[in-house]
């Protein structure tokens, strides 16, 4: 029919070039913003290009969400401006008879709004948590780039190097200054190396020695070794239950009966139903006067994208809080939103404004 086939080819245009634009704007967001982390030492400089395709990918769904949802608003809002809802609403074709075409147009989008955030969301959260935690657990003496001054994650340490092997692991001629409290000290020996045989990886000097006083007391005490430890890394990575909810799949989610578990499955299943609540919202909020020139259903419809998407992030805290439960946070959001919209548009389709077509009469005022 050609009214399916010209309304799904207009949306395709309209959602391809609405999710160039926004997919553009993000990146270069995102992209300021790993830079920055990398400037930060928070993140490593040979992942920057990885970690910025995974917050891509991570992002997607509600890109894909809004994209679609700005899509349907200005293509319907198009419509009304240009009278061409005027000529479907006089020829007995109501609002509700777009749902269908868009529907058919819209569920492939959909369909990957759902399987990017039940397997892919996961995955991207696991894969770039464990990057940025791996290059922050580096040992101290891993940051240290030989005959050059270095600070340690913590901020107490300073360390320098005259050379080191190409793995990090050892090192010649290290000196270290510490502070911590009143406390300052001095630790100098002539090599070192790192074990990692324990949880706890530590820095073991070689015949050396250590200069230690008190800022306020201005004690000294001066001390030599053969061998001295020092704590030089957190404790290695812990098992897959100690990983944060959203890095865990969703059929690990649907077995662990904890809060925080319930609350990430309740984000994931939000934005699968959101995606589809917001396509039926858009169809009746995209209506608009044809003798006003302005956009405001346009900025109203985002408003309420905005205040939707708000509410399934509030909800998600709310269950993850032991706050209330899975099921009703689910029902009172989306169920409500999905009986918004259908009011929405059966008011649309019986409001007396929009009642062409009919049998109500069309009026036409004079000029």
């Amino acid at each position: 029919m050609l009214f399916d086939s010209s309304l799904r080819k207009d949306l395709s245009r309209t959602f391809g070039a609405t999710l160039v634009v926004i997919l553009t704007i993000v990146l270069t967001i995102m992209l300021i913003r790993t830079l920055g982390q990398a400037a930060s030492g928070r993140i490593s400089p040979q992942d920057m290009v990885l970690l910025l395709g995974y917050f891509a990918l991570a992002y997607l769904p509600t890109l894909l969400s809004l994209s679609l949802f700005i899509s349907i608003v200005a293509t319907l809002g198009r419509m009304y401006r240009d009278s061409e809802m005027a000529i479907w609403f006089s020829s007995g074709v109501g609002l509700s008879r777009f749902v269908k075409p868009v529907l058919r147009m819209s569920w492939p989008v959909l369909l990957v709004v759902a399987l990017l955030v039940m397997f892919v969301w996961p995955w991207v959260n696991q894969q770039s948590t464990e990057m940025i935690e791996r290059f922050a657990r580096r040992s101290d003496l891993s940051r240290v780039v030989p005959g050059q001054f270095q600070t340690s994650r913590d901020g107490q340490r300073v360390f320098f190097i005259e050379r080191a092997t190409d793995d990090g692991r050892k090192a010649r001629n290290v000196f270290i200054l510490t502070r911590k409290g009143n406390s300052e000290s001095v630790t100098s020996a002539r090599s070192g190396h790192i074990d990692t045989s324990t949880d706890t990886s530590f820095l073991i000097l070689d015949q050396g020695q250590r200069n230690e006083q008190n800022t306020l007391t201005d004690e000294k005490t001066i001390a030599r070794f053969e061998s001295y430890q020092v704590q030089a890394g957190e404790r290695v990575r812990e098992g897959v239950e100690s990983l944060p909810p959203k890095t865990r799949r969703t059929v690990d989610l649907l077995v662990t009966p904890e809060a925080p578990a319930l609350g990430e499955l309740t984000w994931r299943l939000g934005i699968a139903l959101g995606a589809c609540n917001m396509l039926l919202l858009a169809i009746g909020l995209s209506a608009s006067q044809p003798r006003r020139a302005s956009n405001w259903n346009l900025l109203f419809a985002l408003l309420a994208f905005v205040v939707y998407f708000n509410l399934i992030n509030l909800t998600t805290a709310w269950v993850g809080g032991s706050k209330v439960g899975m099921g009703t946070a689910l029902v009172l959001t989306h169920g409500l939103a999905f009986a918004l919209a259908l009011g929405l548009i059966w008011w649309r389709d019986h409001g007396t404004h929009l009642s062409v077509g009919r049998g109500a009469p069309v009026q036409v005022a004079a000029t």
